[in-house]
């Protein structure tokens, strides 16, 4: 039989190890007794003849150990004794340990069945284990006893401390909340085990928040503790509340979370002016809906309970101005709602009230949530444009109006104190054809153009009115001209008509209706009236007939027309309208004499028809085509060859480029216009006289200018004559622009005792700042010598 024990031992905790045994009666058949095994007819015979002589003996039946968590000690703890009725003591016997922690949380002696902990036990983390000893003949390692199953349970001690595990809180309660109120709950857990003892018996207290709030002892339920407690006073409690284990025993631990309370806010205060007097001051030319100023009443509450209202609830501007209230920031705005007159009235008085919209019926009787202020505004006078009176003028002038009558009278006046005087104009803009014109004192306004109907009926034209004293402001109003219609237009054909009569035709026949347009436009409408012109009257060939709705037939007198004879006719047809005075006009009806066929289709209208070959094939018109294109060609060859003969010499040395001379004014020299100066002159002057060509048509103006120039300046080449003579014409203008002048770039000092004019190295000399050797240069340069002031040592200028 498998006994087991615990042995006290002063090592394992105060002896506090507790062994539990079970009486249990075994199967005879297979109970091992004692000793090895014996046949089962020995065994049989024992039973019996112990059965006949005494009562059987009762083995230990176990099943569980318990050892205490958190061992500290040294040594490894103790856990009980497993032992086996076959284990005679002398060491045969071995155990083994299996199962849950065998060999690393616990060991067992193979010899003794001692069973130690060698490691530190914690109940929180695991509270039992279960494990299988089995004893062997440590000889032939045969099994001495069934497996046998054990626990052991971890016996808890108080070493968790309670914790608020969703610490942090955060809680808010209306302020002025009765005492009791319900705020928040807190929880703390415990880890040891609640069904031993009092370790996990948890008790609440408040450590701070006296004495706004209170914790049950029990629940851990936080209630308000104070009453009247006012947000506007005190916003945010921190609350510190402890959870202490062993029922709140000396020794118990104890554990802290912090409650962040907050009061919200409720409706307990009313809305103050902070002034009840406001002033204020606006512009008399502030348009509609323009903001004059802003009031504010305080409110202590906040959110939906500061929200406010404003309005005008007395005063003698309440039809003048308006008050809104801004949701944002909670103000209210002051507007103007009409027009304001500084000449008209001064000053307004209005009363605003601000009033919470939302209120809280427990509280009203802490006073009516409105309050009152005054305000006082100022009208400003501004200097403003004329006002013209009426706002807009309609006048109906007829298109036959002589130019200078006066339409309409505009008045405008200034409507400022001052009066200031009012100057008229007319906007071009809207007027571009000028048809009117205003008068600028009076305002009259008149016409300055002939008026057409047909051509403008309506016009739209906007008048200025500007004070005298201040141009800056300008009123304007609006002026539509109607333009009336008179019978100034005679009727007229609709379009152009043509008509065409068969040889065949037959008397009283209708060849063409006519009709008529006039571009007037009377009242009653149109009507006209249809007749042959007087010269035409007794036209023997055609007649006329009024169809008396605006048109009219045109109808064969006779038959027996001829081509040969005639082959067109002239109708002339007089037009008239219904206006007064009724107009006319004469309009032509070419009729034409064709050849029909008997169904009256017309085949030809000429006397002899025009007929085309119809020999002419496709490819002689594309011979006759390509013949002219050839011509074409020789003639744009011809005109090439002619332009490329006419162009002057090109010289080869390109390097050598100078400025050619532009004439603008030289006419009609015939071809020798297509020529350009030789100015081979220009690139050495000493060569000149042999190389430059004469033109004959620039003799005559040469001579003509070579007589200002001085002798002194006369050269024998003809081309530096005329550039001379051009040069001191334009010298003795100081005022005309130099467009004619010789320029030339690549050619510098030659001969010239002025030497090189380059400016590359005047920086090398002090030139730049005395200009008296221009008048070592000579007459070239006399009137550059004149321009800077440079004198001779007369002291006069040359």
């Amino acid at each position: 039989m498998w006994t087991a024990g615990r042995m006290s031992n002063a090592k394992n905790l105060l002896g506090l190890g507790v062994s539990l045994y079970f009486w249990g009666l075994m199967d005879l058949t297979t109970t091992v007794l004692s000793g090895s095994a014996r046949p089962l007819s020995e065994r049989q015979e024992d039973h019996l003849s112990d059965k006949q002589h005494q009562r059987m003996k009762r083995s230990w039946v176990w099943n569980q150990f318990f050892v205490l968590e958190e061992y500290t000690g040294t040594d490894p703890l103790y856990v009980g004794k497993l032992h086996s009725d076959m284990d005679r003591g002398d060491g045969s016997i071995k155990y083994i340990l299996s199962g849950e922690g065998a060999g690393i949380v616990f060991t067992i002696d193979d010899t003794t069945g001692d069973i130690h902990a060698i490691q530190r036990l914690d109940r929180e983390e695991r509270s039992q284990y279960t494990l299988r000893a089995q004893a062997l003949d440590r000889r032939t390692g045969r099994p001495m006893e069934p497996e046998s199953e054990f626990i052991i349970k971890i016996q808890d001690i108080n070493d968790n401390e309670p914790k608020f595990l969703d610490g942090p809180y955060v809680a808010s309660v209306p302020e002025m909340s009765p005492v009791g109120t319900s705020v928040i709950q807190v929880t703390a857990t415990d880890a040891d085990d609640p069904t031993y003892g009092n370790s996990a018996r948890v008790v609440y207290s408040i450590l701070q928040g006296q004495p706004y709030f209170s914790v049950d002892s029990r629940t851990g339920l936080i209630r308000t503790a104070l009453m009247n407690m006012d947000r506007e006073a005190k916003e945010y409690y921190e609350v510190i509340i402890q959870a202490k284990d062993m029922g709140g025993q000396l020794g118990g631990l104890a554990g802290t979370t912090t409650v962040n309370i907050t009061l919200s806010d409720v409706n307990d205060n009313p809305p103050r002016f902070p002034q009840k007097h406001y002033q204020m001051s606006v512009l008399e030319s502030a348009p509609v809906s323009s903001t004059v100023g802003r009031v504010v009443a305080k409110d202590l509450d906040e959110g939906i309970n500061a929200e406010m209202k404003y309005s005008l609830v007395d005063g003698d501007g309440l039809d003048v101005f308006d008050i809104n209230t801004d949701p944002n920031y909670q103000v209210g705005i002051i507007t103007v709602r009409k027009p304001l007159s500084f000449e008209s009235k001064k000053s307004y008085t209005l009363k605003v009230e601000g009033a919470n919209s939302h209120l809280e019926m427990r509280f009203l009787n802490l006073g009516p949530f409105r309050d009152t202020t005054t305000v006082h505004i100022s009208v400003e006078d501004v200097d403003e444009p004329p006002v013209f009176e009426p706002s807009f003028y309609f006048v109906e002038v007829p298109e036959d109006v002589e130019i200078g009558t006066t339409i309409q009278i505009i008045s405008a006046k200034d409507p400022d104190v001052i009066n200031n005087s009012i100057r008229y104009s007319i906007d071009r803009s809207s007027d571009p054809g000028r048809f009117f014109y205003v008068d600028i004192t009076s305002g009259a306004l008149m016409t300055a153009r002939p008026l057409d109907r047909e051509d403008v009926s309506w016009h739209n034209i906007t008048v200025l009115a500007m004070e005298l004293n201040n141009p800056s402001q300008v009123g304007s109003v609006s002026v539509t001209v109607k333009v009336l219609d008179v019978n100034d237009n005679a009727p007229e054909f609709a379009r152009f008509y043509e008509a065409f009569v068969c040889e065949n035709a037959k008397a009283g026949q209708l060849i063409q209706t006519v009709s008529a347009i006039d571009r007037d436009d009377p009242q009653e409408g149109q009507h006209f009236y249809y007749s042959l012109a007087p010269e035409a009257a007794n036209n023997p060939n055609f007649t006329l007939r009024d169809n008396q709705d605006n048109t009219a037939w045109i109808l064969t007198r006779r038959s027996g027309f001829r081509q040969h004879e005639q082959n067109t006719f002239y109708l002339p047809i007089l037009i008239s309208d219904n206006g007064r005075p009724m107009l006319s006009s004469t309009g032509t009806l070419t009729v034409h004499v064709c050849s029909c066929d008997d169904d009256g289709m017309v085949m030809s209208c000429t006397a002899e028809a025009y007929v085309l070959p119809v020999s002419l094939s496709r490819g002689a018109l594309i011979a006759i085509l390509a013949c002219i294109f050839v011509l074409l060609v020789l003639v744009l060859l011809i005109l090439s060859m002619r332009r490329h003969r006419k162009q002057p010499y090109v010289i080869d040395e390109e390097e050598n480029i100078h400025e050619n001379i532009v004439r603008y004014d030289d006419e009609g020299g015939g071809e020798e216009d297509t020529e350009a100066f030789d100015i081979a002159a220009m690139w050495n002057p000493r060569e000149a006289q042999l190389v430059v060509k004469n033109r004959q048509d620039m003799l005559p103006e040469i001579e003509s200018l070579s007589r200002y120039v001085p002798q002194t300046c006369v050269m024998d080449n003809n081309v530096h004559n005329y550039v001379l003579a051009k040069l001191y014409e334009a010298d003795m203008d100081l005022w005309a622009p130099p467009f004619d002048s010789l320029q030339t770039y690549m050619f510098e000092g030659n001969g010239s005792v002025a030497e090189s004019l380059s400016s590359l190295q005047s920086v090398t000399t002090d030139s730049d700042q005395s200009y008296d050797y221009l008048t070592d240069w000579g007459p070239r340069f006399k009137k550059l010598a004149e321009m800077y002031g440079a004198t001779d040592s007369s002291g006069a200028l040359w």
